[in-house]
């Protein structure tokens, strides 16, 4: 049976294919060859993964990633479709679901909503609510570091609580519009902020959201 990781990844992979190697991402700095080489490695290679966490890895990371962005492009969506090896934690079904279907969906909008001619997706309701469930869990992750305190509702008013301070900023909108806002892609996410002027606006210049 396929499992909600497992279409985003394929849908990754198609968008990246179609996008093209020098395609501009919403990862600032990187084009889709760099973001394809960035999933390639978070599966393929745990002892320069880490990186993103631990900054003594960081130039490993680096420099494993380099090399495979310098792949050929083909390769790498081809190492994406078919998925991490047998031995990586990311092959058990379980994990894959847990640790990448948000992973798959941001970035498949990072390559997406990067392109001018880009539309909203819709996204059936079984799908969207994975998705909520998802950011109530890591809410609180993604916006630690935020200046204000922030609140996310979805349009039937359930909220998650990703801040807790004063004032505070009420972020609205789908789960897939507020997990793209808390993951640090602001400017593409279609939300509407409510609250204090100045607290929006300094929310609103905040680079600091996200895991």
């Amino acid at each position: 049976m396929s499992t909600h990781a497992k279409r985003e990844r394929l849908l990754l992979a198609d968008l990246l294919e179609a996008a093209g190697p020098d395609a501009p991402t919403l990862c600032e700095g990187w084009t889709a060859r760099d973001l394809a080489a960035h999933v390639v490695v978070r599966e393929r290679r745990p002892d320069a993964a880490g990186g993103t966490l631990v900054k003594q890895l960081a130039s490993r990371l680096e420099r494993v990633q380099g090399e495979f962005a310098e792949k050929p492009y083909e390769e790498l969506i081809q190492l994406i479709r078919t998925g991490p090896p047998r031995f990586s934690p990311f092959a058990l079904k379980q994990i894959d679901e847990a640790a990448n279907v948000v992973e798959f969906y941001v970035h498949a909008e990072d390559v997406r909503r990067a392109q001018a001619d880009w539309s909203p997706r819709e996204l059936d309701p079984v799908f969207a609510e994975v998705l909520w469930s998802r950011l109530e869990r890591i809410a609180r992750m993604t916006g630690r570091k935020a200046p204000v305190g922030l609140v996310l509702r979805r349009p039937d008013g359930q909220t998650a609580v990703a801040h807790r301070g004063a004032p505070v900023v009420t972020v609205t909108g789908e789960p897939s519009e507020l997990l793209m806002y808390v993951f640090g892609r602001q400017d593409a996410a279609n939300v509407e902020l409510d609250g204090d002027k100045a607290a929006i606006t300094r929310l609103s210049e905040t680079k600091a959201l996200g895991l």
